[in-house]
């Protein structure tokens, strides 16, 4: 009775759904590029792929090199939104979700008897039965975790890939976590593992004898005493974390890797995260900007901070003025001589709520929900960048920087997609408008005495 938790972690998530919308792709090496581009790096890989050495994060060109055949598809990320609240409904009629980590990770509570191993593998198995009755031939799969916490079941999801099932007890701890290295428990990355290192603690054996202390000084607070208890099975409830930032980022497709193309871009990304901010009824007090180049490991980084703001008009003209520098007017992009951008990244941070700030005397025109509101109003009625600052043109000229999978957030259908769909509505309306009227006069003109 120690199972409080099952995991359901998605199998090459991106991947998978393009081998189950195309049958013509199952059992073959696929790759996912945001963009089609052979300079590109892949955001998703089947498993045939992974079975040839190309993962998330090859480029596209050398994906070619390594696995001859593999099929290259531009991502799609309103299908895998779509999908994922499928999936989400048919996990839901076999045991309720407590919570989303991610678009293809879901974590869910047991309860009563569910927490007796039997019944709660009896649960899982109805999850995958569930998934295969909207997703028949096999191609959109899951692994589960079960165990005494999330974290433990997060790990467990993880140990058989793919369609696994693993069930780890109290009983079991920790000898049962020994064979994974550190890299492989949730939480710790190459810098968290720089600091493990730097105490002497190299395997997962070793930190689950390290004591709690040595724990929350190398996580430098109480996160490293969670983790002891976590490694050890105890039921923690889950910390809620306010938004702290709020962001957009693409990578360029070749017609827009030139300075005008990833200006054009910045600004779109920049238009899109105020949009989002005043959805949430937030504004923002600080800027990141990021430009990486083709070849070059650098990347021009410019920071901003400034009045708390949600005004689309203003933060153009700070992302402006930060990209021309003193060359006041300038069409080219800081950054080394010459160089090509590949990238493109706009962070909003410094979040406070709109009811929260004061303002500034001093703040030029702080915040003007006014006219913001109203092309709000007119993009969500008549479809997405009907109305839209001149500076975005080229982008979306070239569709770049359509909606993106963020994998700790849910794209929100209804901040761009339901814009296209209201807009696809209303001119249903109005063609059956059109038809009827035309249908009437016809019937008029009948009616009328030769």
């Amino acid at each position: 009775m120690s199972l409080r938790s099952l995991f359901v972690d998605f199998n090459s998530y991106f991947a998978s759904v393009e081998q189950h919308e195309t049958p013509s792709l199952r059992g073959r090496p696929v790759g996912v590029a945001p963009v089609a581009a052979e300079t590109t790096s892949l955001i998703a890989a089947s498993y045939e792929a992974k079975a040839r050495g190309v993962g998330t994060g090859t480029m596209v060109r050398e994906a070619r090199v390594r696995c001859p055949g593999i099929a290259i598809v531009t991502a799609r990320p309103d299908r895998y939104v779509a999908w994922h609240e499928t999936l989400t409904q048919a996990i839901d009629r076999a045991i309720p979700i407590a919570h989303v980590g991610s678009i293809d990770e879901m974590a869910c509570e047991l309860v009563g008897r569910q927490r007796r191993r039997e019944v709660a593998e009896q649960i899982a198995r109805q999850v995958k039965d569930e998934i295969a009755k909207v997703a028949p031939g096999g191609a959109i799969r899951c692994s589960i975790g079960i165990a005494p916490n999330a974290f433990l079941a997060k790990t467990a999801s993880d140990m058989h890939k793919p369609d696994g099932l693993t069930v780890i007890e109290q009983a079991d701890l920790p000898h049962a976590l020994h064979r994974l290295e550190l890299r492989d428990l949730c939480g710790i990355g190459a810098s968290m593992e720089a600091r493990l290192h730097a105490e002497g603690i190299f395997t997962v054996a070793q930190l689950t004898a390290a004591s709690k202390l040595l724990l929350r000084r190398v996580w430098g607070g109480i996160e490293g005493e969670r983790m002891w208890s976590l490694l050890r099975g105890a039921w923690l409830p889950t910390q809620e974390t306010g938004r702290s930032s709020l962001g957009h980022s693409h990578v360029l497709g070749p017609e827009l890797r030139n300075p005008e193309g990833a200006r054009a871009v910045l600004k779109k990304l920049l238009v899109k995260a105020a949009m989002r901010l005043r959805r949430d009824d937030l504004l923002a007090g600080a800027m990141a900007v990021r430009i990486r180049f083709v070849g070059i490991d650098a990347r021009w980084e410019h920071d901003l901070h400034f009045e708390p703001s949600g005004d689309s008009r203003e933060l153009l003209h700070l992302l402006t003025a930060a990209l021309d520098g003193p060359r006041s007017g300038t069409r080219t992009l800081p950054g080394p001589a010459r160089a090509i951008p590949l990238s493109v990244s706009v962070t909003l941070y410094r979040l406070v709520e709109r009811r929260h700030s004061t303002g500034s005397l001093f703040a030029p025109a702080a915040d003007r929900p006014g006219i913001d509101a109203v092309v709000d109003r007119i993009n969500a009625k008549f479809g997405l960048n009907k109305v839209y600052f001149g500076g975005m043109q080229a982008a979306l000229a070239h569709d770049a920087a359509p909606m993106r999978i963020p994998f700790s957030r849910i794209p929100d259908a209804g901040s761009e997609k339901e814009a296209e769909h209201n807009a696809l509505w209303l001119q249903s309306i109005n063609r059956f408008k059109a038809i009827t009227e035309g249908e009437h006069r016809r019937r008029d003109k009948q009616r009328k005495p030769r």
